[in-house]
Order: structure tokens, then C-alpha cells, then sequence
């Protein structure tokens, strides 16, 4: 089953762990929206520099640093994600605590682990 996922942190660079989650994704099938300070591509997918305006997305998955999380909160909590996996270097317990606290689960863990034991 696919699960449409927002990419936050996205890059054209394939050094990018955020780049190798994206094809990763792509690869089992998920369908993914691509979001970054700088518009790109990467495979068949646009990386766009606005926020997604309520599109049924299932999971958000970070990669940006808490440090530059705080302006996402809200656009984050509005798209009502099923969960939000913050990969390493993204943790950040303020906002997993809200997260929670909107009924939104927030998972540290790695995407590209997650997907490649068969747990996305």
C-alpha cells in the first residue's frame, strides 16, 4: 500500500540522505512530495519550495535539524500526518511532544532502515 509522504529537507544532491530516501521511496512504490528552500528533481519527482496545501499525506519524513523545524510546526500539525519519522540529527522532543499531543505519531527512526527491513 502506498503511502504518500512529504519529504521536508529534500535534495537533488544523491550524496543527500534525504535524495537516497526519496528514490528509496519512489522504489517501493510510495508517492512522494518533495519539499526545500530551493526548487530541483530529483527522479520523477519536483522538489517544491511552498508547503503543500492539505494534501492527504501519510507520513512526513525530516530532514532539517530541529534548529529549522520550528517554522514547519504548524503547516505540519494542519496536514494532520498519520506520523512524523525524524531521521538521525532531526530529533527534537518539543516537537514530538506536540506532535503527540495532536494525535500524531512522532517515530525517530531512519527512513531508509524503515524501508529496507519491509517496517514503512
Amino acid at each position: 500500500m502506498s503511502k504518500r509522504t512529504l519529504v521536508i529537507g529534500a535534495s537533488e544532491n544523491p550524496a543527500r540522505y534525504s535524495n537516497k530516501a526519496i528514490h528509496a521511496l519512489r522504489r517501493n512504490q510510495h508517492e512522494v512530495v518533495a519539499l526545500a528552500k530551493r526548487k530541483g528533481l530529483v527522479n520523477d519527482v519536483a522538489i517544491e519550495t511552498a508547503f503543500p496545501e492539505k494534501e492527504d499525506i501519510h507520513t512526513v519524513t525530516l530532514y532539517v535539524g530541529p534548529q529549522h523545524q520550528p517554522e514547519y510546526y504548524t503547516n505540519i500539525i494542519d496536514l494532520n500526518p498519520q506520523r512524523v519519522i525524524f531521521n538521525p540529527g532531526t530529533e527534537n522532543q518539543e516537537f514530538a511532544e506536540k506532535l503527540e499531543a495532536n494525535g500524531i505519531e512522532a517515530e525517530e527512526a531512519c527512513t531508509l532502515v524503515l524501508l529496507s527491513i519491509g517496517a514503512y
